[in-house]
């Protein structure tokens, strides 16, 4: 693939927006990490979720939920995601538009991790999305349905749930099971 190049990057930033579109990648603290595309498991579980959680958001009028893949640039230097799922509420400072990416942080950020991914999800992504003040992180195992919640509180992620095949949000104020 020929990628072509406007202007040479001057910084990592640059170098990330620079990648094709559909790449599946992220930047987190100034390093970039690529993965492949995600399992049949995976999406099968990522659909029944999001089916769910936007059908309530819809019901609620709460705002917008938004599927992978989706920028969310948390800084404008070293840090871009691409979560499963993020939620962005009204009351959000930050609200979307549509034709540019996300740049804040969205409300409840959700990841389904891989075989490979436990670590990148379970102390990195969870760590940034605690420095940024992400008010609720949901970490899904799509194999064994097993689903553990952190709530930001004093600026500090606690695990508030830990269950199998179905998530309580305090956020949301509401069960969803899958």
């Amino acid at each position: 693939m020929i990628v072509d190049v406007p202007y040479p990057p001057r910084t990592i930033m640059d170098v990330y927006k620079m990648l094709p579109e559909g790449t599946l990648a992220e930047l987190v603290n100034g390093q970039i990490y690529m993965s492949p595309a995600p399992s049949n498991k995976h999406q099968r579980v990522l659909k029944t979720l999001l089916k769910l959680v936007d059908d309530f958001v819809i019901e609620k009028n709460l705002r917008e939920l938004f599927v992978s893949p989706i920028d969310v640039f948390f800084d404008d230097s070293a840090n871009a995601v691409q979560p499963d799922l993020a939620f962005i509420s009204k009351e959000n400072p930050n609200q979307p538009t549509d034709y540019e990416p996300y740049q804040g942080s969205p409300d409840i950020l959700v990841e389904l991790i891989s075989p490979g991914s436990n670590k990148h999800d379970l102390v990195i992504k969870k760590d940034l999305y605690e420095k940024f003040g992400v008010l609720e992180y949901w970490i899904v195992d799509p194999t064994t349905k097993e689903s553990q919640v952190y709530q930001l509180v004093d600026k500090k992620y606690i695990l508030v749930g830990k269950n199998t095949g179905t998530i309580f949000s305090p956020f949301l104020n509401h069960s969803f099971t899958f």
